[in-house]
């Protein structure tokens, strides 16, 4: 392991525990006196546009356009980072919503949202170590995790999206 990447695991570790655990609790937190019943289609888009991002980085590297990649990055993380602060904005001081499907797209609904949240907690851990390997220019580790990370990061971004869109004709 790297220097640099020393100097940041118990970093990165404390941000894996501590985000979602604060995402837990922050969730039984109640906020009143404000709407912000509008979060639920940005940050679903934010989704989307982090996965397109995703594909045109992966892309970018493989055509050797290094700064392109890395700033395509560099923007995945940053739209990571937004939509977690609204996601957690708008379930303080929103009620959940249920899910109103019956029948086989019930099953499908919660088999979604259950991968996306488990997979959006394990990703944390992933995507900041991969990140912090290229920031190291340990290029070899960085893509032998990034190969892992790359397809876990893009299904959390693509089925935020689709779990957006099976719950949004049973919003309030």
């Amino acid at each position: 392991m790297d220097n640099l990447e020393l100097k940041y695991k118990k970093l990165i570790i404390a941000l894996s525990v501590v985000i979602p655990v604060a995402v837990a609790i922050l969730f039984g937190v109640k906020v009143e006196g404000y709407d912000l019943t509008f979060l639920p289609p940005i940050y679903a888009s934010v989704n989307g546009v982090t996965a397109i991002l995703l594909i045109l980085a992966v892309l970018a590297i493989k055509n050797g356009r290094r700064q392109l990649h890395e700033r395509l990055m560099k923007t995945c993380l940053m739209l990571s980072a937004g939509f977690l602060i609204m996601y957690v904005a708008y379930h303080m001081t929103s009620e959940s919503t249920s899910f109103g499907g019956e029948g086989n797209i019930r099953y499908v609904y919660f088999f979604i949202l259950i991968t996306h949240i488990i997979l959006s907690i394990a990703i944390i851990p992933m995507v900041l170590f991969t990140y912090v390997r290229a920031l190291s220019e340990q290029f070899d580790k960085h893509k032998k995790l990034a190969r892992i990370t790359f397809p876990i990061w893009l299904y959390v971004a693509v089925t935020g999206v689709i779990v957006y869109l099976m719950i949004s004709p049973y919003y309030s």
